[in-house]
């Protein structure tokens, strides 16, 4: 992906972030592994172009400026440099990580959702959404486009696609390392092999980047 997902020509590209856990959730760590961060929370960034469908970048690591820098470093290299627009959710570090590295291409907004409180202690989706807050942030971002529908969709996609993400199991990775491989062989997968139901080609062909389906031999050549 990181050799064919260059200077792509986009339009919309949606952010959002993937929670997962790595050995231990982190309130269950013990304090000599406080500050270990191969285990316990493990935030997947994930950046899709609402057209066509295709993941763009993704990043892998703690829910903190350094890992959205490096995510947003390889946004810039993905996408071609032309406008776009760039919705996230109203994480804050988004912020100064755009607008250091996108500055001269994206028109940038969030998205806030207000959700509702929960009762239940036990749940594992987020509470009813109550309201949304539509935040531009930089250049010029055209509100009837502010919007992460479609890559919020995408988490769902990769709960069913990678056993090690389904809740509730023991299936859920043991180290970083096989983690990060999971998700770059769904990754890969999604874009250059699967066929979206909406678009009847797989992204990368909707994209331009490839000119037919590939199969599993294909991907792993």
């Amino acid at each position: 992906m990181g050799r064919l997902i260059v200077n792509v020509p986009v339009k919309d590209v949606q952010c959002d972030e993937l929670w997962a856990f790595v050995q231990k959730k982190e309130a269950h760590k013990w304090p000599h592994e406080a500050h270990d961060n191969s285990i316990g929370d493990a935030y997947c960034f994930v950046a899709l172009e609402r057209k066509t469908k295709l993941v763009l970048n993704f990043a892998l690591g703690r829910r903190d400026q350094a890992t959205t820098d490096l995510f947003i470093e390889g946004l810039r290299a993905a996408t071609a440099p032309q406008k776009f627009q760039i919705t996230t959710d109203g994480f804050a570090p988004y912020k100064s990580a755009i607008a250091t590295t996108l500055h001269d291409r994206a028109d940038y907004a969030m998205q806030i959702k207000v959700y509702a409180n929960s009762k239940d202690e036990h749940r594992y989706s987020p509470g009813e959404v109550v309201d949304t807050e539509e935040v531009p942030v930089m250049g010029n971002p055209d509100t009837r486009r502010i919007c992460t529908s479609h890559v919020e969709r995408q988490n769902l996609t990769i709960r069913m696609c990678v056993r090690r993400l389904t809740r509730l199991t023991n299936a859920f990775s043991k180290k970083w390392e096989n983690l990060w491989a999971a998700y770059c062989l769904h990754f890969a997968y999604y874009n250059f092999c699967r066929i979206h139901s909406s678009i009847r080609v797989t992204p990368a062909m909707e994209a331009g980047i490839a000119d037919h389906v590939w199969d599993l031999a294909e991907l792993l050549a």
